[in-house]
């Protein structure tokens, strides 16, 4: 048995856009980043922190995690109390709720050798709760019709549909470095319909290496990015967008326009990206040579530098005040707010375009002017 399903819950989100990735992806090797890394060190702190506050013998694993920090064990922390408390809140629902940590959940009926492991699951009559922590800062990660999320919901079916009396479906992204904690419930009979309905067709055709190619945000992760002919057709067509007017862009072309840049600007640093390393790898991209970039001076030797200047009656070093965040970590969050609560203050931000669907209120730009009569 391998340790990654073919078809993943964590890369369901593609393989439901292009079914045909996954095969066409499976012998590229994969490449595993020190962001994925410090994600399994923070999930393996997470899981011990709450089997330790359920009472359960586990094992400390922080002497042996790479990237263990000071961030890690609070964001940790945070996931651990919000568990307690929705253990807390499923008591209401059953005296001694079931709650399984770093549960392997397989959800094969509809995906074939379908598996995946959920961080964190709460069971109780009347509840069925499904948690993933996400120590990612990059991407902000939403549960709403998450479709490993929904992955891990029907897993989570699988195991307690009969033994539990439950008809909605509660799944949580928490996600501390983004300060988001999102929440989605669905009914039962819901997730069971987009299970029949889209995931196990498309899982299907997935797992035989056939259907449509199409790119989109799902792209992100995809091992084929950089050299994918459908994902470069697709932007390349922005450039032949045909218009009314063809010598200026009106509001209304822009509008047209707007919700593709993102991606298209993604593909070319991808391409740019990939083309760099083929070029320093040794295989020359026709009509392109590599040359040496700007470089800025740099001390050889700083602690000889500090030593002379300081001989010489200079002193070497500017002073800073620390950052909220370095500051918050010298004296403690309640030493913070006592002494300095009172001095914080958040300025509104720069003004950003976002599509008319985003949560975020939109700003007032009007100003009041007063004129004398």
């Amino acid at each position: 048995m391998t340790n990654h399903a073919i078809l993943s819950a964590s890369a369901s989100h593609r393989w439901l856009n292009c079914p045909p990735s996954v095969r066409l992806t499976e012998d590229i090797p994969d490449e595993t980043s020190e962001f994925a890394l410090e994600g399994t060190d923070a999930h393996e702190l997470c899981a011990y922190l709450v089997e330790n506050a359920l009472g359960r013998n586990a094992r400390d694993p922080t002497e042996n995690l790479v990237f263990y920090n000071d961030e890690m064990q609070e964001c940790a922390e945070e996931y651990c109390n919000y568990v307690i408390e929705q253990v807390e809140k499923a008591k209401g629902y059953s005296r001694d709720p079931t709650v399984l940590v770093e549960q392997r959940l397989d959800f094969s009926k509809w995906v074939p050798e379908g598996f995946g492991t959920g961080d964190c699951i709460i069971v109780a009559d009347g509840l069925l709760q499904v948690i993933d922590y996400k120590h990612g800062l990059g991407v902000l990660v939403d549960a709403d019709h998450n479709p490993q999320m929904m992955c891990y919901a029907l897993g989570a079916l699988e195991m307690f549909d009969g033994l539990y009396d439950f008809d909605k479906v509660t799944m949580t992204i928490f996600q501390p470095r983004k300060h988001n904690i999102s929440t989605f419930e669905i009914e039962k009979t819901e997730l069971l319909e987009w299970a029949e309905n889209v995931l196990a067709p498309k899982a299907e055709l997935a797992f035989k290496g056939e259907g449509e190619m199409q790119s989109g945000k799902h792209c992100q992760f995809c091992k084929l990015k950089n050299v994918c002919r459908k994902r470069a057709e697709d932007n390349l067509a922005l450039a032949q967008m045909e218009f009314a007017n063809p010598a200026t862009l009106d509001n209304e072309d822009i509008a047209e326009i707007l919700p593709k840049l993102d991606l298209l600007i993604s593909w070319a640093n991808d391409i740019k990206a990939y083309a760099l390393n083929q070029a320093t790898d040794g295989h020359p991209i026709p009509g392109y040579k590599l040359v040496e970039g700007r470089s800025v001076r740099k001390f050889s030797d700083e602690s000889a530098v500090s030593q002379i200047m300081i001989e010489a009656g200079f002193d070497p070093y500017e002073k800073k005040l620390l950052t909220i965040t370095a500051m918050t970590k010298l004296v403690g969050k309640k030493t913070f707010n006592d002494l300095l609560g009172g001095l914080i203050i958040k300025p509104s931000g720069k003004p950003t375009l976002v599509p008319i669907g985003d949560s975020r209120q939109e700003m007032n730009l009007a100003k009041n002017e007063f004129k004398e009569d």
